[in-house]
Protein backbone atom coordinates (compact mmCIF):
# COMPACT_ATOMS: atom_id res chain seq x y z
CA UNK A 1 0.00 0.00 0.00
CA UNK A 2 1.86 3.41 -1.35
CA UNK A 3 0.70 6.45 0.60
CA UNK A 4 1.39 10.11 0.48
CA UNK A 5 1.14 13.37 2.16
CA UNK A 6 -1.52 14.43 0.67
CA UNK A 7 -3.37 11.04 0.64
CA UNK A 8 -2.88 10.94 4.23
CA UNK A 9 -3.79 14.22 5.10
CA UNK A 10 -7.18 13.56 2.85
CA UNK A 11 -7.75 11.20 4.74
CA UNK A 12 -7.26 10.88 8.12
CA UNK A 13 -6.92 15.12 8.65
CA UNK A 14 -9.46 15.55 6.58
CA UNK A 15 -7.87 18.70 5.07
CA UNK A 16 -6.30 19.74 2.31
CA UNK A 17 -2.91 19.50 2.09
CA UNK A 18 -1.86 23.29 1.36
CA UNK A 19 -3.75 24.04 4.35
CA UNK A 20 -1.18 21.68 6.90
CA UNK A 21 0.88 23.45 9.23
CA UNK A 22 4.79 22.29 9.63
CA UNK A 23 3.88 20.32 12.62
CA UNK A 24 1.54 18.26 10.58
CA UNK A 25 3.28 17.79 7.58
CA UNK A 26 6.98 16.74 9.37
CA UNK A 27 4.46 14.23 11.45
CA UNK A 28 2.99 13.15 7.99
CA UNK A 29 6.42 12.93 6.06
CA UNK A 30 7.55 10.76 8.82
CA UNK A 31 4.54 8.97 8.66
CA UNK A 32 5.42 8.01 4.92
CA UNK A 33 8.82 7.27 5.25
CA UNK A 34 8.00 4.85 8.08
CA UNK A 35 11.19 7.10 10.18
CA UNK A 36 10.57 8.17 13.74
CA UNK A 37 9.46 11.19 15.37
CA UNK A 38 10.36 11.36 18.82
CA UNK A 39 13.43 13.05 20.17
CA UNK A 40 15.37 13.76 23.58
CA UNK A 41 14.25 17.42 23.18
CA UNK A 42 15.95 17.89 26.86
CA UNK A 43 18.81 17.50 25.49
CA UNK A 44 18.29 20.02 22.68
CA UNK A 45 17.62 22.43 25.42
CA UNK A 46 20.70 21.92 27.35
CA UNK A 47 23.05 22.07 24.47
CA UNK A 48 22.25 25.38 23.35
CA UNK A 49 22.13 27.17 26.76
CA UNK A 50 24.34 30.20 27.57
CA UNK A 51 26.35 30.63 30.58
CA UNK A 52 24.47 33.43 31.82
CA UNK A 53 21.03 30.30 31.24
CA UNK A 54 23.26 28.09 33.35
CA UNK A 55 24.02 30.28 35.79
CA UNK A 56 20.57 31.25 36.18
CA UNK A 57 19.43 28.03 36.57
CA UNK A 58 21.71 26.76 38.79
CA UNK A 59 20.74 30.04 41.48
CA UNK A 60 17.19 28.45 40.91
CA UNK A 61 17.50 25.68 41.34
CA UNK A 62 19.94 26.24 44.59
CA UNK A 63 17.39 29.21 45.83
CA UNK A 64 14.42 26.70 45.66
CA UNK A 65 16.17 24.11 47.80
CA UNK A 66 16.22 22.53 51.47
CA UNK A 67 19.26 23.29 51.66
CA UNK A 68 19.71 26.70 50.97
CA UNK A 69 16.41 26.87 53.55
CA UNK A 70 18.96 25.06 56.00
CA UNK A 71 22.03 27.45 55.08
CA UNK A 72 19.76 30.32 55.25
CA UNK A 73 18.33 29.74 58.47
CA UNK A 74 21.60 28.71 59.79
CA UNK A 75 23.12 32.34 59.20
CA UNK A 76 19.93 33.84 60.34
CA UNK A 77 20.30 32.32 63.60
CA UNK A 78 24.14 32.82 63.74
CA UNK A 79 23.80 36.35 62.86
CA UNK A 80 20.78 37.31 65.12
CA UNK A 81 22.70 35.63 68.17
CA UNK A 82 25.93 36.59 67.19
CA UNK A 83 24.77 40.49 66.84
CA UNK A 84 22.29 40.69 70.39
CA UNK A 85 24.24 38.12 72.72
CA UNK A 86 27.83 37.39 72.24
CA UNK A 87 28.97 40.76 71.30
CA UNK A 88 26.49 43.23 73.40
CA UNK A 89 27.43 46.77 72.68
CA UNK A 90 30.10 46.59 70.68
CA UNK A 91 27.57 44.54 68.09
CA UNK A 92 28.45 44.92 64.04
CA UNK A 93 24.38 44.91 63.44
CA UNK A 94 22.76 45.80 66.47
CA UNK A 95 19.20 44.83 67.71
CA UNK A 96 15.92 45.85 65.38
CA UNK A 97 19.22 44.65 62.80
CA UNK A 98 19.17 46.92 59.77
CA UNK A 99 21.79 45.91 57.79
CA UNK A 100 20.49 42.53 57.57
CA UNK A 101 17.12 43.67 56.73
CA UNK A 102 19.14 45.67 53.84
CA UNK A 103 21.03 42.57 52.81
CA UNK A 104 18.11 39.99 52.76
CA UNK A 105 16.47 42.80 50.34
CA UNK A 106 19.02 43.49 48.09
CA UNK A 107 19.25 39.06 47.88
CA UNK A 108 15.53 39.35 47.42
CA UNK A 109 15.98 41.87 44.54
CA UNK A 110 18.94 39.93 43.03
CA UNK A 111 17.28 36.55 43.06
CA UNK A 112 13.74 37.19 42.02
CA UNK A 113 14.35 38.29 38.68
CA UNK A 114 16.89 35.36 38.43
CA UNK A 115 14.38 32.76 39.30
CA UNK A 116 11.67 34.63 36.93
CA UNK A 117 14.26 33.75 34.21
CA UNK A 118 15.18 30.78 34.53
CA UNK A 119 10.99 30.31 34.92
CA UNK A 120 10.60 31.74 31.27
CA UNK A 121 13.18 29.47 30.14
CA UNK A 122 11.48 26.72 31.77
CA UNK A 123 8.00 27.52 30.19
CA UNK A 124 9.60 28.12 27.13
CA UNK A 125 10.90 24.31 27.48
CA UNK A 126 7.52 23.17 28.70
CA UNK A 127 6.05 24.81 24.96
CA UNK A 128 8.61 22.75 23.30
CA UNK A 129 7.77 20.03 24.63
CA UNK A 130 4.04 20.00 24.61
CA UNK A 131 4.99 20.70 20.74
CA UNK A 132 6.77 17.56 20.75
CA UNK A 133 4.28 15.97 22.54
CA UNK A 134 1.45 16.92 20.09
CA UNK A 135 3.69 15.66 17.17
CA UNK A 136 4.22 12.55 19.06
CA UNK A 137 0.85 11.90 19.42
CA UNK A 138 -0.71 12.99 16.13
CA UNK A 139 2.13 10.36 14.27
CA UNK A 140 0.43 7.34 16.91
CA UNK A 141 -2.86 8.00 15.86
CA UNK A 142 -1.90 8.33 12.51
CA UNK A 143 0.01 4.88 12.92
CA UNK A 144 -2.88 3.73 14.67
CA UNK A 145 -5.72 4.40 12.35
CA UNK A 146 -3.42 2.62 9.22
CA UNK A 147 -3.23 -0.45 11.45
CA UNK A 148 -7.09 -0.24 11.82
CA UNK A 149 -7.22 0.57 7.81
CA UNK A 150 -5.14 -2.58 7.77
CA UNK A 151 -6.91 -5.02 9.58
CA UNK A 152 -10.36 -3.95 7.84
CA UNK A 153 -8.46 -4.84 4.47
CA UNK A 154 -7.27 -7.87 6.08
CA UNK A 155 -10.74 -9.13 7.23
CA UNK A 156 -12.35 -7.83 4.15
CA UNK A 157 -10.28 -10.03 1.88
CA UNK A 158 -10.02 -12.96 4.60
CA UNK A 159 -14.66 -12.50 4.17
CA UNK A 160 -14.14 -13.07 -0.05
CA UNK A 161 -12.35 -16.05 0.33
CA UNK A 162 -14.36 -17.68 3.16
CA UNK A 163 -17.75 -16.65 0.24
CA UNK A 164 -15.82 -18.64 -1.69
CA UNK A 165 -14.71 -21.49 -0.03
CA UNK A 166 -18.25 -21.73 0.59
CA UNK A 167 -19.48 -21.37 -2.82
CA UNK A 168 -16.76 -24.18 -4.09
CA UNK A 169 -18.20 -26.34 -1.14
CA UNK A 170 -21.99 -25.92 -2.05
CA UNK A 171 -20.87 -26.50 -5.92
CA UNK A 172 -19.19 -29.82 -4.66
CA UNK A 173 -21.91 -30.70 -2.56
CA UNK A 174 -24.34 -30.37 -5.60
CA UNK A 175 -21.89 -32.33 -7.65
CA UNK A 176 -21.90 -34.76 -5.22
CA UNK A 177 -25.92 -35.41 -4.75
CA UNK A 178 -25.91 -35.32 -8.52
CA UNK A 179 -24.07 -39.12 -8.56
CA UNK A 180 -25.75 -40.24 -5.47
CA UNK A 181 -28.62 -42.72 -6.79
CA UNK A 182 -32.67 -41.11 -6.21
CA UNK A 183 -33.87 -42.66 -2.97
CA UNK A 184 -35.71 -45.38 -3.27
CA UNK A 185 -39.12 -44.48 -2.81
CA UNK A 186 -40.53 -47.61 -1.11
CA UNK A 187 -42.40 -47.01 2.28
CA UNK A 188 -41.19 -48.53 5.53
CA UNK A 189 -41.60 -52.29 5.25
CA UNK A 190 -44.39 -53.32 6.89
CA UNK A 191 -44.23 -56.45 9.23
CA UNK A 192 -43.08 -59.62 8.21
CA UNK A 193 -45.11 -62.71 7.36
CA UNK A 194 -43.75 -65.83 8.90
CA UNK A 195 -45.76 -68.55 7.90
Amino acid sequence: MTRSVEDLARRWLKRHPSALGATEQRVLESAVARSPIARDTSHDYRANRTFGERLADAVAAFGGSWPFIIWFGVLMVLWTVGNAWLLGRQAFDPYPFIFLNLVLSMLAAIQAPIIMMSQNRQARRDRIDAAHDYEVNLKAEIEIMALHEKLDEMRHLELIGMRDDLTRLATRIEELAQRLPPPDDKGPAGPRDNG
